[in-house]
């Protein structure tokens, strides 16, 4: 595992096992700490005080505002329509697919195991819950949860949701 000479990280970020992340061509915000096993691919950018849990993978075209969490396991998508090769047989490469955008904004968290798909956003302080499928954009405030996700709730209500029990495993 390694981290490469092109990624940037900004002051205060917390490593804990450096040797077990793969960081490249990415930017990493002030006092973000990053867990062990999480690869983060070039041009992704994540904002201050965010703290990505192990295990998780965030590929390219995924910005990361501030103060974001991201449960373990989480898996960004940034293509809907994944080949190996193109129609003639040959191999695809980077000029054969274009990357769909991620955001995820200030404050919001994302449970274990959930799955965002590409060209979505998911808004401020929104709440993910654990192994949910983000399929289309996540209003702020709202709080998400299934296979595909469905809003259940809303984080000002402090009842914690539909159901008054929390989404997120920590």
């Amino acid at each position: 595992m390694t981290i490469t000479s092109d990624v940037e990280l900004a002051d205060g970020v917390r490593i804990p096992q450096p040797d077990l992340v793969n960081l490249y061509g990415c930017r990493i915000g002030r006092e973000t700490r990053i867990g062990a096993f999480v690869e983060i691919q070039k041009n992704v950018v994540v904002g201050a005080r965010c703290k990505i849990s192990s295990h998780s993978f965030l590929c390219e075209g995924v910005s990361i505002h501030d103060e974001v969490f991201i449960g373990h396991g989480v898996m960004f998508i940034n293509d809907r329509y994944p080949r190996a090769t193109n129609a003639d047989g040959t191999s695809q490469t980077e000029a054969d697919w274009t990357v769909e955008p991620v955001q995820v904004r200030n404050g919001a968290s994302i449970g274990t195991h959930a799955t965002i798909m590409g060209g979505v956003t998911i808004g401020e302080h929104a709440l993910v819950g654990a192994a949910a499928l983000v399929t289309r954009d996540v209003p702020a405030f709202a709080i998400v949860a299934g296979v595909p996700a469905r809003i259940i709730g809303d984080v000002r209500d402090k009842s914690g949701g539909a159901t008054g029990k929390g989404v997120v495993s920590r």
